[in-house]
């Protein structure tokens, strides 16, 4: 009955794993990030984005990551490799909720950050563990990477003209 175009039941659920913890990421990382008259006090570099471009980048990246998890759990062939995967994934998805707590919930840009180095890197772990299963997978990062690289300078150029948040 399936056809040649129906998905298999393991395809599926790699993709709603997918879906759902990036939706679940996403939704704590909402939570995390309110934005009131602390943020908007804020000393703000003027190159800084406007609010509503964080919105439609962060959702681009969270599909690109969700099909680049779905690329890279698909080619590989190993269960230690899917194990690397998770793991990977699972300390990025820690480290991507932990900036947005420190910086927006505890309202310290100074530790977040401290931290954005360790979640830049995350990403480039899984860059390259994603890469040696799926280049394309890999690649679909990069545009994650880049954010993050522009939000550590963001977030250093507050800080810089904040110096009273760090104390």
């Amino acid at each position: 009955m399936g056809g040649m175009n129906a998905v298999p039941a393991s395809r599926s659920r790699v993709i709603l794993t997918a879906v759902c913890s990036a939706l679940l990421l996403m939704g704590l990382g909402g939570w995390a990030t309110q934005l009131g008259p602390w943020y908007y006090a804020l000393q703000q570099p003027a190159w800084r984005p406007p609010d509503w471009l964080f919105g439609p980048a962060w959702t681009l990246i969270y599909l690109c990551a969700c099909t680049a998890a779905v690329l890279a759990w698909e080619a590989e062939p190993s269960a230690t490799g899917r194990r690397w995967q998770l793991a990977l994934w699972a300390l990025n998805g820690a480290l991507n909720l932990a900036w947005s707590v420190l910086f927006f919930t505890l309202q310290r840009p100074d530790w977040a950050l401290m931290e954005v180095g360790p979640l830049w890197l995350s990403i480039l772990a899984l860059c390259l563990v994603l890469r040696r299963a799926s280049g394309r997978a890999a690649a679909l990062l990069l545009p994650y990477l880049a954010w993050v690289a522009f939000a550590a300078t963001l977030n250093a150029s507050i800080v810089r003209l904040n110096p009273v948040l760090a104390s």
